[in-house]
């Protein structure tokens, strides 16, 4: 935690005596937090303010300036896609999950994964802990280079969502748009994919039901995978 960062923005009653650290606090001007976990603890607690329309927030971890707007943080001057997040593929595992991704700063969301290596030539499938199999739903259509595309389909078979992205013994691919993963709504993704000399395509992804989630697991299909990085992105609210 930086210099600055603060976990509480307290409000002062009249006569109270102030220490040299809250004056300082004070001086600070915009409040600092390690990340959205601290300033979403530090408004309305006892002798905190009550979070309202116009509060400012400065975020440590994703270098981001925001306010709220009485109903959810915006960031100030955040276009396009807003870096949350990189996650660094261990040696030879079986599994990452990506925890405390998804919040309610951001309502959509963009996966990747590159570099490292598998230890096959395999699809890297999604998965949201907690999830019933029957809510995974999925259409995919792919093609090998030399032949012509083929389609199928799935609903509630997996306790996942196929073909998220590939792996070879040379690199991790993986390009993934997930919709309202945080609201209490359907969450859609939509993924391409290709692995060299071998295999492409594109899939449709619902997750039928209405949870909240907040974190997500990334696997191979089989066997494990190795050194590359998984960055979150955050679509920007309009």
């Amino acid at each position: 935690m930086g210099a600055n960062a603060q976990t509480s923005v307290p409000a002062f009653t009249a006569g109270q005596v102030l220490t040299a650290a809250q004056v300082t606090g004070i001086n600070t001007g915009i409040p600092v937090f390690a990340s959205s976990t601290e300033r979403d603890a530090a408004f309305g607690g006892t002798g905190e303010k009550t979070l309202a329309e116009g509060q400012m927030a400065y975020l440590e971890d994703t270098n981001e300036t925001q306010y709220y707007d009485g109903s959810s943080w915006t960031t100030i001057g955040a276009s396009g896609l807003v870096f949350i997040s990189r996650t660094t593929i261990g040696s030879a595992v079986s599994s990452v999950t990506l925890s405390n991704i998804f919040s309610a700063d951001y309502d959509n969301y963009r996966i990747l994964i590159s570099g490292g290596s598998g230890s096959s030539n395999q699809f890297i499938n999604f998965s949201f802990p907690g999830a019933a199999t029957a809510a995974y739903n999925s259409q995919i259509v792919y093609g090998s280079w030399n032949n012509t595309a083929q389609a199928a389909g799935s609903s509630g078979a997996n306790a996942y969502f196929r073909y998220m992205g590939t792996m070879t013994p040379t690199s991790l691919q993986g390009c993934v748009d997930i919709q309202s993963p945080y609201l209490t709504e359907q969450t859609f993704l939509g993924s391409f994919y290709a692995r060299p000399s071998h295999i492409g395509g594109v899939t449709a992804n619902v997750l039928d039901d209405s949870s909240s989630y907040t974190g997500l697991t990334v696997a191979p299909a089989s066997g494990t995978f190795s050194d590359g990085n998984i960055d979150v992105y955050g679509y920007a609210k309009a």
